[in-house]
């Protein structure tokens, strides 16, 4: 894997940030332009262990985009930080939203990205789970 350089960096920001917006707007359109066909979306949670749930391919994340904003229609990504490493990146941000039955969300989060020919292969995420019990998990 060869070392980034600054050009490389630009485009994957660019490329980050057009997707970025796509999903605050829950744009699916926007989203498709950035990812290849067969984009890997591992969502934070999920019932198949250890992954989670694996999203493959657009109609796939279209859907799942679509079900997402219905569960949570105000959600948000903010405070982003990127770290670059060849064609992988990781990206740390805040989640807020609302619920649709009112609950509040506010976590933080990290992505790791897979960047293949200028377009995103995969992105796998996590979520900090916030935990009320005693013990905060």
């Amino acid at each position: 894997m060869s070392k980034p350089t600054h050009n490389t960096n630009d485009l994957a920001l660019a490329l980050l940030k057009k997707l970025g917006k796509g999903f605050n707007n829950s744009d699916a359109n926007a989203v498709m332009d950035c990812v290849t066909d067969d984009f890997e979306w591992i969502l934070a949670a999920g019932p198949d262990a250890p992954q989670g749930r694996i999203v493959r391919g657009r109609e796939a994340v279209a859907a799942t985009m679509t079900a997402r904003a219905k569960e949570i229609p105000e959600l948000r990504f903010s405070e982003t930080d990127l770290i670059y490493s060849g064609d992988r990146v990781i990206g740390t941000y805040r989640a807020t939203g609302r619920y649709a039955d009112g609950r509040l969300l506010d976590v933080r989060g990290c992505d790791l990205y897979v960047i293949r020919d200028g377009k995103i292969a995969r992105k796998d995420s996590y979520w900090k789970q916030i935990d009320a019990g005693p013990n905060g998990g």
